[in-house]
């Protein structure tokens, strides 16, 4: 397993949630850490919870947006790993209701934005190192109704990572698909009611209980550190996958 001392990270969503538990476990792991998100006060904050001893930069940015992306990666300079966890409330509406307007917007800001996200990180990305995009259970185990086109958008990274590690070899590409996890998403979509949601559904997984980020965090780092890792799914969802 490769040593991550020294090595720079760049973590797209790293102010919050999975990618911010990415974060912290890399710093502890020897890495610097650059996070980038699209609020400047979420990052600022990020920043100092993560209290890198001069390891952690942050760089505002928006993985929907090229010139974003593209100036991330430029100011960023040249990195060893990508991870990629940014993602924003999916549609959930039965498909007769689909807003498309609402539609293009989530698969902009997940998939195109990884496609994005790809095509500027090739330019630094170091030959030995390696991109992990996040899928998600909901390809597995569809919401009804209105599950559609999430599934389909998390279904497709496996497909997109098996592609992109035969082009970029010897690059590698992995995905990381997480099942429910307790992340800040979570109080856009149930808000207050949030706690007694997770008991209900924690109840229906072999686990138990709901993910927090930091049991998570493991599986990324997993794929940063084994070189013989590429185009790869790994699923950590509790279980969540059987039922």
């Amino acid at each position: 397993m490769a040593n991550l001392a020294g090595k720079k990270i760049i973590v797209v969503g790293g102010s919050s949630g999975i990618g911010f538990g990415v974060a912290a476990a890399a710093l502890e792991n020897g890495a610097e850490v650059v996070i980038a998100g699209r609020s400047t006060d979420k990052l600022k904050v990020a920043e100092k919870r993560l209290d890198g001893a001069g390891r952690v930069t942050g760089i505002v940015a928006d993985m929907a947006n090229e010139a974003d992306v593209s100036r991330l990666f430029k100011e960023a300079g040249a990195f060893d790993h990508l991870v990629a966890t940014a993602g924003t409330p999916p549609p959930n509406d039965p498909v007769g209701e689909t807003d498309m307007d609402f539609v293009r917007q989530f698969v902009d800001g997940k998939l195109i934005g990884a496609v994005m996200l790809a095509k500027h990180a090739v330019r630094t990305l170091d030959k030995g190192g390696s991109m992990i995009f996040t899928s998600g259970i909901n390809k597995d185990r569809p919401p009804v109704p209105g599950g559609s086109v999430v599934s389909a958008v998390a279904g497709s990274f496996t497909y997109f990572a098996r592609a992109l590690a035969l082009e970029l070899a010897p690059v590698r590409v992995n995905i990381v698909s997480p099942g429910w996890v307790d992340t800040e998403m979570w109080d856009e979509i149930v808000g207050a009611a949030k706690t007694g949601y997770f008991e209900q559904m924690g109840t229906r997984i072999p686990a138990g209980r709901i993910a927090t980020p930091a049991e998570i965090a493991p599986a990324y780092l997993y794929l940063l550190q084994n070189e013989f890792m590429t185009g790869e799914t790994i699923h950590i969802d509790g279980g969540q996958r059987l039922v």
